[in-house]
């Protein structure tokens, strides 16, 4: 009753099925979730002169997704619903820690955003309209914080050509993992000095129209796959993206999954933060066998500027090497190393630890060449795996950095998760 309730309250507010359909369908077939993430975060950032950064917050989150219902002509509608609620049980005022909204360098106390797409769907062609929650090579949501990143726009897919997918979108606005409304598409660019003579910035600058996506997936073979990925953020830099993967068992304990992947960056149109030419290589493999993974990446930067990416901290995960540091200064090359051990083998399932260490070298970043940086992950993981607290999870990580030429830091993140399912 309770999900009903909420979807007649969703069909009320959207208006999109009409009052003559029947509902049975897109309320039988859709998931209704209540996620709970209480996060502590705390960064030491060494000579600086506010070197603790960080809060304590409590997060809640409703994530509705309806099923689909059939209006004729085979075409079938229906609405998703993302509300995102946190407040800081405790945090430095003085600095704005980008987890929380903030008004200068004050946090504030707590802060919520509401999000809603329509979405309809053609055999296996789906079109969804509002906030978007991408995976793809050339834009990506971000949940590592408290509340996620999302986007606003459409975004096609199609999946009925065999083992292909298809996609087009658009995007014309950024909600920050920081912030409770949607903005214009800006370029990451601290401390870069733009055309119009200013200094640029983290979240803001000049500023898109918006964002064009175009991409394609195949699969050859039930062992590799390939990508190719067009995006352009009109007047700011555009991106080509080729990628492949081969993924095999070696045994029965052994699996290998690797990837090849290139970003080819340009700049667009007016050029609003000047020329942008970078491309970066990014080769990785993972060797899975029994409860131990062990991997290895190498990347690689190439051109006259580091990686472009969005502003507002906007994540790249399909580069092998990123963290803290990123390592896609201009120039930079740099290796990464895995380890992870999950420890069900010895009785305890749900727990699983991971061990990541970086090295960057031969970046250029204002004007000093050589830059060398490191970087050490430490993760532990676990879920309740039965019982009455099933699926009660706890994440532990610390992060170490360090740099040639900016300030070491140390961070430590606790996070507590729990979702419950109507």
């Amino acid at each position: 009753m309770r999900r009903q309730n909420l979807w007649i309250a969703i069909l009320a507010a959207t208006a999109t099925l009409g009052t003559s359909a029947t509902y049975a369908d897109f309320v039988d077939d859709s998931q209704v979730q209540l996620k709970f993430k209480n996060f502590y975060l705390d960064r030491q950032i060494e000579d600086t002169p506010n070197k603790n950064w960080g809060s304590w917050s409590q997060g809640i989150t409703l994530d509705a997704k309806s099923g689909y219902q059939d209006i004729g002509a085979g075409i079938q509608v229906g609405a998703d619903l993302l509300v995102q609620h946190a407040f800081k049980l405790n945090g430095r005022d003085t600095n704005a820690d980008f987890i929380l909204p903030h008004d200068g360098k004050e946090s504030k106390d707590n802060f919520g955003k509401v999000g809603v797409t329509l979405k309809a769907k053609v055999s296996k062609t789906e079109l969804k309209v509002g906030e978007l929650l991408p995976v793809s090579p050339v834009l990506v949501f971000d949940p590592s914080r408290q509340l996620m990143t999302t986007y606003s726009g459409a975004w096609l897919e199609s999946k009925d050509l065999k083992d292909t997918k298809l996609t087009v979108a658009y995007i014309d606005g950024i909600n920050n993992r920081y912030d409770n409304q949607f903005r214009d598409l800006t370029l990451f660019s601290p401390g870069k000095e733009l055309p119009n003579g200013k200094i640029g910035h983290f979240d803001n600058g000049p500023a898109s129209d918006g964002m064009y996506i175009a991409g394609i997936d195949h699969q050859f073979t039930p062992e590799i796959g390939g990508s190719y990925w067009y995006a352009d953020v009109q007047d700011i830099y555009q991106q080509h993206y080729i990628g492949a993967n081969y993924k095999t068992k070696l045994g029965e304990k052994v699996k290998l999954d690797s990837h090849i992947r290139y970003f080819d960056n340009s700049d667009s149109g007016d050029k609003l933060y000047g020329e942008i030419d970078n491309q970066a290589l990014s080769v990785g493999a993972k060797v899975n066998y029994g409860s131990h993974t062990f991997g290895l990446g190498y990347q690689q930067m190439f051109g006259d500027n580091a990686f472009p990416t969005l502003g507002g901290w906007v994540p790249q995960p399909y580069l092998v090497n990123w963290g803290i540091a990123t390592f896609t200064a201009k120039n930079e090359k740099s290796w990464g190393f895995t380890y992870g051990y999950d420890f069900s083998e010895m009785g305890v399932k749900g727990l699983n630890t991971t061990a990541v260490y970086f090295t960057g070298s031969d970046a250029e970043i204002a004007g000093l060449k050589d830059q060398k940086s490191d970087e050490l992950n430490l993760i532990v993981n676990y879920t309740v795996p039965e019982g009455k607290l099933k699926g009660l999870g706890f994440q532990a990580m610390y992060i170490d950095a360090d740099f040639d030429y900016k300030s070491d830091l140390q961070e430590y993140r606790v996070a507590t998760t729990y979702t419950y399912k109507f």
